[in-house]
């Protein structure tokens, strides 16, 4: 059991004492597998809400420093020694966590703030030392005009003289044009994101009466707030500014206002050339002084991080990684410690394996007893849950993967066949059926062998292959073998033994068609002699106009056997279920009518196939006609085994369709009316009692409601409709779901044809070419073979096989006996906790 069925469970109810009920639900949830009922899912209590909430924000705090952390340069946390951590939790305690927590919080939050402050000082001084940089060389560029203009040629003259204002010539006009007329500027810098749009900005604001000049800054800076990088740009806006004395203009204004609302900073632009040089002198000074205040706080950052991310012992994970680990555990503590209810006792209804059950009274009975107080209890229950048991399967690393395949269709109900102790056999099989070659097998068995011989480096660097290594191996294994059957190698034909077909002598022409005749040795009546080919695939098929034909009439037949039996297989465990179940009319009005139905037209046609194998005949018939025949109730000209069986067995199909359809809705209605029949009693009563014993006026409330449930539970009418639905469906879907099965001969054969076309195609197109040169063909033809391999036969082709396979366990095999409805059993355990994945 635990394999094929569920575990056997028990119901009971776990009490505790509430003073260490805690360390109660620790032992549990490390040594122990129990499932708790929420007790208080009407009232909605939670008594240790606090709890949680405490621990919501330790782990506010770890995400917090997570982050800070992911920041420092080289700073790795050491993760993933579950085991380590717990062989040493109780070394760790909520309150001093809790405080060590906080004081490292408050530590990281006023060093983030000082690290801001400084970035925002730094920031200041570069964007200011810019700034002035850019005073100093459009300055310098104004000088350099001014004294080209001493140098003038006389023919420049006129153009010099007629671009003058001609206020200049008029008596005043100088004085005026300084007293309305003046130029002023704005500098700042702005990110470069922003450009752009603040150019536009100011072109409509001010109505193009600015001009403004942009000067990219080649080094980012880090923003103080984000921690990003930004590239950022200096700006210069010009314009006329008519204002007296100290009163700001309108148009200043307005810019003043346009650059607040971008967020970007001004600096005022030297008014000299030597105040800029004495500004920007000032400016490198204090840029030094800022870089070396940033380098020590950040070694002093770094020094604080090393306490966080050093071992916390030998072997084991980061100090920061244990709190998480910590915190995570204690919050699933207390939140099963919600589930509970009472005062000075905690109890909840729980579920357990049957086989645990000594153990578990002993743990609780023997651990953490000490003198003077209460131990936990664990009350077993005597009768019969309510509602059914959880599934509880066991898994290990090798059935971990194919139990999650089953269970991705759907849990087994408790005491249900479980699919998955077949599907460790037979997935891989049909997988190999389909993609069976000993080169691409080989391939693919390397890439699993590699993953579980580097188990442990993957476990956590690749963890889906790690999780897919053992079934890697088994399709790989499997696909090796159905190609040593289908004497495949990259499409090559292997010659192990002693090929059955010979070619006539003499000589012939290339190009000629030559039909190969059998050995005078084989024995191909099967009358005792030699028979074929021992293993496989007889070499001589590789090459031959007819190969074609003759291994798709094989492996469609192949297919079509191998279907029929694991849709037995599936009817089998069908048997077992009714059986276990203690239902004798679902094993006689269903189990065992589908089993006929089955046998009588599907194996039938399977035991053709294999007749017709091993028995040579002169004139062979066609199993499809016969089929045809036998299903019209027609005449078969050419019958294999006579006239009279295949219709006995057809009409002994028809007849296991009624008996399907019709017996179990009226047994059901039968059994109802006798059961309502016993609970009305002799003389109308509800069949309780009460005129001896104790009964209480609850006792009868819940009794009648319980009655009333049950009586409209059952409608013969909706009972009749879902037994004609599942007939129909087993009956058309024995036909469908065995065609179905020609997906094996399908998909071998894409398989193959693309192998013999990939090869064709590359290398041995490449040694077809003359002696110098096929070497070097040959060279680059295997690495385009090579690619195409790896990224078609053993990327799209595996997936696509794998993808059909799957389809055919959930629909052809399990559909038979699988109702996958079951509850999955959820123990409590540290952990299932600690490996859970983070949202």
């Amino acid at each position: 059991m635990g394999i094929l069925r569920s575990e056997p469970m028990k119901h009971g109810t776990l009490v505790l004492p509430v003073d260490r009920a805690r360390q109660f639900i620790d032992l549990i949830g490390h040594k122990t597998k129990m499932q708790f009922e929420d007790m208080n899912a009407r009232e909605l209590t939670r008594p240790y809400k606090k709890y949680v909430q405490r621990i919501d924000e330790m782990e506010r705090i770890l995400r917090f420093l997570t982050e800070e952390l992911s920041r420092v340069p080289d700073a790795d946390i050491i993760k993933n020694n579950t085991e380590k951590f717990l062989s040493h939790a109780e070394d760790y305690k909520l309150d001093e966590v809790e405080a060590r927590l906080k004081q490292t919080y408050q530590e990281f939050v006023r060093l983030k703030e000082n690290n801001s402050a400084l970035l925002a000082k730094r920031n200041e001084a570069l964007e200011e030392r810019y700034v002035v940089q850019t005073a100093v060389a459009s300055m310098a560029n104004v000088q350099h005009s001014s004294n080209s203009s001493h140098n003038r040629s006389v023919d420049d003259d006129f153009e010099f003289s007629a671009s003058r204002s001609l206020l200049d010539d008029e008596e005043g006009g100088s004085h005026r044009r300084s007293i309305e007329t003046m130029f002023s500027n704005i500098a700042g810098v702005i990110a470069q994101v922003d450009q752009d749009r603040f150019a536009r900005t100011l072109f409509r604001a001010t109505r193009g009466n600015t001009f403004t000049h942009f000067q990219q800054i080649f080094d980012p800076m880090m923003d103080p707030k984000t921690g990003t990088e930004v590239h950022k740009s200096v700006f210069v806006i010009y314009f006329q500014d008519n204002r007296m004395g100290s009163q700001i203009s309108a148009m200043s204004e307005r810019i003043q206002k346009i650059c607040s609302s971008y967020g970007v900073n001004t600096y005022r632009w030297p008014g000299s050339k030597q105040a800029a040089q004495d500004r920007l002198n000032s400016l490198q000074v204090q840029v030094a002084d800022q870089h070396r205040l940033l380098m020590g706080h950040e070694e002093f950052m770094l020094s604080e991080a090393k306490s966080l991310l050093e071992r916390s012992r030998p072997g084991g994970n980061s100090v920061i990684e244990d709190w998480r680990l910590f915190c995570k555990k204690e919050k699933a503590i207390y939140a099963t410690l919600n589930l509970f209810e009472g005062d000075m006792n905690l109890r909840a209804n729980c579920w357990y394996p049957a086989a645990q059950e000594q153990q578990i009274q002993a743990l609780l009975s023997s651990s953490l007893a000490q003198a003077g107080q209460n131990s936990a209890v664990l009350i077993a229950h005597r009768t019969p849950a309510r509602h059914s048991p959880p599934t509880y399967i066991r898994k290990n690393e090798f059935t971990c993967i194919f139990q999650d395949l089953v269970d991705t269709y759907g849990l087994p109900n408790y005491g249900e066949a479980n699919p998955a102790l077949f599907t460790v056999v037979t997935f891989p099989f049909l997988f190999g059926v389909m993609y069976g070659d000993v080169g691409h097998g080989a391939m693919l068995l390397s890439v699993g062998l590699y993953a579980v011989w580097k188990a442990e480096d993957l476990k956590h660097k690749v963890p889906e292959l790690y999780y897919a290594r053992y079934i890697l191996v088994m399709m790989g294994l499997f696909a090796v073998y159905v190609g040593f059957l289908y004497n495949d190698f990259f499409s090559l034909g292997f010659s192990f033994f002693t090929s059955r077909w010979v070619a006539p002598e003499g000589d012939h022409k290339p190009g000629q068609a030559v039909t190969y005749h059998p050995e005078p040795w084989f024995d191909t009546k099967n009358e005792g002699g030699i028979g074929p080919y021992p293993f496989g695939v007889d070499p001589a098929w590789h090459g031959a106009s007819n190969e074609l034909i003759y291994m798709n009439s094989m492996k469609m037949k192949i297919s079509v056997i191998l279907g029929v039996v694991q849709m037995m297989v599936g009817l089998l465990l069908r048997i077992a279920n009714a059986i276990h179940d203690n239902s004798p009319l679902d094993f006689i009005c269903e189990c065992v009518p589908m089993m006929i139905f089955m046998v009588c037209f599907f194996g039938f046609m399977d035991y053709m196939i294999l007749y017709k194998w091993v028995n040579a005949m002169p004139n062979p018939p066609s199993i499809i006609n016969s089929l045809i025949a036998m299903a019209m109730w027609g005449e078969d000209t050419n019958p294999m085994l006579g006239t009279s069986l295949p219709r006995i067995l057809m009409g002994t199909s028809l007849l296991a369709i009624p008996w399907m359809l019709i017996p179990k809705p009226l047994i059901k209605l039968w059994q109802h009316k006798q059961e309502m029949k016993n609970r009305s009693g002799p003389n109308g009563s509800n069949g309780h009692g009460h005129g001896h014993g104790h009964y209480s006026p609850i006792d009868e409330e819940a009794c009648s409601i319980e009655d009333l449930e049950e009586g409209e539970e059952f409608d013969f009418g909706e009972l009749a409709i879902h037994q004609v639905i599942e007939t129909i469906e087993y009956v058309l879907g024995t036909v469908s779901h065995t065609a179905s099965y020609l997906r094996l001969w399908a998909l071998s054969l894409a398989h193959q044809q693309l192998s013999v076309v990939f090869l064709s195609m590359t290398l041995l197109g490449g040694m077809t070419q003359p002696f110098p040169l096929n070497v070097i063909t040959c060279y680059f033809y295997f690495a385009l073979w090579f690619i195409i391999t790896l990224g078609i036969l053993l990327g799209m082709d595996v997936l696509e096989c794998f993808l059909h396979v799957l389809r055919l366990h959930w629909v052809e095999f399990q559909s038979k006996f699988y109702k996958a409805e079951g509850s999955a059993f959820e123990p409590f355990c540290h952990r299932a906790v600690l490996h859970q994945k983070e949202d």
